[in-house]
């Protein structure tokens, strides 16, 4: 497990274009790609790429811990990856979440924007397809593992699409909202599925499910107080896509707000961190302790959802403040 296995790149690109397909469904694509699309593209769309992507991860990740199946051994397999080796294969979270962000946001934008249905299911399927095959080239995943993934994630769009607009319009108008998007995640991570030894799935899972209730409490508080709103004119998803001083803007609103993101991230981590290592008595950098469910659950959970609902609530504020909207 823990020795790193040598391996000779005849193909850099191969290497790298997987490389960075494999990233695409990890943690920094999901904290820039989701809020950019918030703040440049549509709230409505935002918002149900969000939901989608949480309730995806949480099934795909919870399935990994109660099936079991082992990851492709190595060797014969050349493994490129060390941190989600711990974790079981069966299904795949990157091709769940690839096809689940591709395609929601494909069909949530297909009626709003003017561009060709082609090239937006096209544009969907190569998006899904080099995350699933990076996968397979980084020795991460079998065949059958990818495909289940993909599979798990367009039945989950299938059953949930006919309930967007009802889950939308709870989410926005329901005043047990902010409650619920607090208690439902916690309870489901406090009660995730005991393993034999320690796994990062159930970390990564607090991860999502906080994101998306701290998200899902700046909706609904944006929605009751008015907050400032992006209009759908400042972004097309026509031809050209991007020009002049609409560049410029979208630019200047996605570096604004990754820097606060960030920067949330950061000080609620050590804040949060430094509190339960206060109470539990165990110093910060005890990483063992850090994997204990007393500290890991609210440590994670506290820290994104505060990423989260900085996004979609401070952000805004900011960019209004700043001339941006």
């Amino acid at each position: 497990q823990g020795c790193v296995q040598k391996y000779i790149v005849k193909n850099y690109f191969y290497y790298y274009l997987f490389k960075f397909s494999a990233a695409l469904g990890e943690e920094i694509f999901y904290i820039t790609f989701l809020p950019f699309i918030y703040w440049n593209v549509d709230h409505s769309v935002s918002r149900r790429m969000i939901i989608i992507w949480s309730i995806v991860m949480y099934i795909g990740q919870v399935s990994k811990d109660i099936l079991k199946w082992p990851r492709p051994l190595s060797p014969p397999v050349v493994k490129l990856e060390m941190r989600t080796d711990a974790e079981y294969g069966m299904p795949s979270t990157h091709a769940m979440a690839a096809t689940a962000i591709s395609f929601s946001f494909f069909i949530a934008t297909m009626n709003l924007y003017k561009y060709p249905f082609e090239l937006g299911l096209v544009a969907a399927f190569v998006f899904s397809t080099l995350v699933c095959l990076s996968r397979l080239y980084t020795g991460m995943h079998t065949v059958l593992d990818v495909i289940g993934g993909a599979l798990i994630s367009a039945v989950l769009l299938v059953l949930l699409y006919p309930a967007w607009d009802t889950i939308d319009h709870l989410l926005l108008t329901s005043p047990f909202c902010p409650l619920l998007s607090i208690v439902v995640p916690l309870v489901l991570c406090y009660n995730y599925p005991k393993l034999d030894y320690y796994s990062p799935t159930r970390g990564d899972t607090t991860t999502i499910l906080g994101a998306g209730a701290g998200a899902t409490v700046g909706f609904w508080l944006n929605n009751q107080y008015a907050a400032p709103a992006y209009t759908r004119e400042n972004f097309q998803l026509g031809y050209p896509l991007i020009t002049g001083k609409t560049a410029v803007v979208v630019l200047a609103r996605f570096f604004v707000g990754i820097f606060v993101v960030l920067l949330m991230r950061r000080l609620m981590k050590s804040v949060v961190l430094g509190m339960l290592g206060y109470w539990y008595k165990f110093p910060i950098g005890d990483l063992e302790a850090r994997r204990r469910l007393e500290v890991e659950v609210p440590y994670k959970f506290i820290t994104y959802s505060s990423v989260g609902f900085s996004a979609t609530v401070l952000v805004p504020l900011l960019h209004e403040l700043l001339g941006l909207m």
